[in-house]
C-alpha cells in the first residue's frame, strides 16, 4: 500500500513525487518509458526561473535524483487501468497491481509529429515542437513553422522577434487561429504565409538543412533552406484508460482547474495532460507541487 501513486515521470510527475515524499508519504512513480518526459530531448533550457541555462537531460535527471533521494520509488511500467475502491485506488499495470490512497495522473501529452523520415533523428538538431523553448537558438536565422491554429500563429509571432525570416506553412487555405494574431503576422515584414502546402521531406542527416514542400492544390514541389522547423500541429494526450474516473474533453485532456482535482475523490491530475492554456516547464512543475500537496491533504482527511 502506497500513499500516493503518480502515473507519469515527467516534470509534473516528478515534482509531485518530490512534494509528496517531503511530506513523509510513501510515493511510487509509474512511467512506461524513461523519466523526464518531452523536456529530456531539449538540448538547452533557458526559460525556467532561477536556472540560467541547463540541458533537458540534466534538468530531468536532477528532478529524478531529487525524488529518489527523498525516498520516492520509481518503476518502469505501463498503467492499463485504475479502479476506485473508495479510500483505496487499485492501479493495474501490464506487470502487476498496486494499491494507493491517492493517485496523480501526470501522463503528459505527446506532440503530434509530421510522420516524416528522419523526424526523430533531427529533434534538437533543427527540428523542435516548442518555439518558446528553442526559438532563441535561431536568432538571426531563417526558420519555418508548420500549423494553422493559435499555437502555430503564436510561435510564428514569437520567432519573428528573433529570426531573420519566418515561413508559416499551413495545409489549408485559411487559418484556424484567432484573426487578431493573423493580422499581426501579416504586418510583420519578416513573416511569409504559405497556404495549401505541406512539408513532404526533411533535408539533412545530422542537422536540418532544408524542407521540401508540396502545394496541395497544384502539386507543385519546392524547397526552402531553413535552419529550424517548428512543428505546431497539435498534441496527443493519452488518457483513455482513465475515462471512467475523470472527465475528458473533446481533445482528450482531463478536465481540471488550477487545484488539479478531478471529479473522483482521491484522483488528481497535473501537467500537460490536463485542460490548461499554458503548457510550459514552469507550469508543469507548479501543477506537480499543487497536486502533490492536494493529495497529502486528501490523505490526511481520510485517515
Amino acid at each position: 500500500m502506497y500513499d500516493i501513486i503518480i502515473i507519469g515521470g515527467g516534470t509534473a510527475g516528478l515534482s509531485a513525487a518530490i512534494y509528496g515524499a517531503r511530506a513523509g508519504k510513501e510515493v511510487l512513480v509509474l512511467e512506461q518509458k524513461n523519466y523526464g518526459g518531452q523536456i529530456i530531448n531539449s538540448p538547452e533550457i533557458e526559460n525556467y526561473p532561477g536556472i540560467k541555462r541547463i540541458s533537458g537531460f540534466e534538468f530531468a535527471t536532477g528532478l529524478y535524483e531529487q525524488a529518489i533521494g527523498l525516498g520516492a520509488c520509481y518503476e518502469r511500467e505501463k498503467v492499463v487501468k485504475i479502479e476506485d475502491k473508495n479510500t483505496v485506488k487499485l492501479v493495474v499495470t501490464e506487470k502487476k497491481e498496486y494499491e494507493a490512497r491517492a493517485v496523480i495522473l501526470a501522463t503528459g501529452a505527446k506532440n503530434r509529429p509530421l510522420g516524416l523520415e528522419r523526424e526523430n533523428r533531427l529533434i534538437g538538431a533543427g527540428l523542435s515542437y516548442c518555439a518558446t523553448c528553442d526559438g532563441a537558438f535561431f536568432r538571426g536565422r531563417e526558420v519555418a513553422v508548420v500549423g494553422g491554429g493559435n499555437t502555430a500563429l503564436e510561435d510564428a509571432l514569437f520567432l519573428s522577434g528573433y529570426c531573420k525570416k519566418v515561413w508559416l506553412i499551413h495545409r489549408r487555405d485559411t487559418f484556424r487561429g484567432e484573426g487578431t494574431k493573423l493580422q499581426m503576422l501579416q504586418e510583420k515584414e519578416n513573416v511569409e504565409l504559405i497556404l495549401n502546402t505541406v512539408v513532404k521531406e526533411l533535408r539533412g542527416d545530422t542537422k536540418l538543412e532544408g524542407i521540401v514542400l508540396e502545394n496541395t492544390a497544384t502539386g507543385e514541389v519546392s524547397e526552402k533552406e531553413v535552419s529550424g522547423l517548428f512543428v505546431a500541429i497539435g498534441q496527443m494526450p493519452d488518457n483513455g484508460a482513465f475515462a471512467d474516473l475523470v472527465t475528458i474533453d473533446e481533445m482528450g485532456y482531463i478536465r481540471a482547474s488550477e487545484d488539479c482535482r478531478t471529479k473522483t475523490a482521491g484522483i488528481f491530475t497535473a501537467g500537460d495532460c490536463r485542460t490548461k492554456t499554458v503548457r510550459q516547464l514552469a507550469t508543469a512543475a507548479a501543477d506537480g507541487a499543487v497536486a502533490g500537496l492536494a493529495a497529502c491533504e486528501y490523505i490526511s482527511g481520510i485517515l
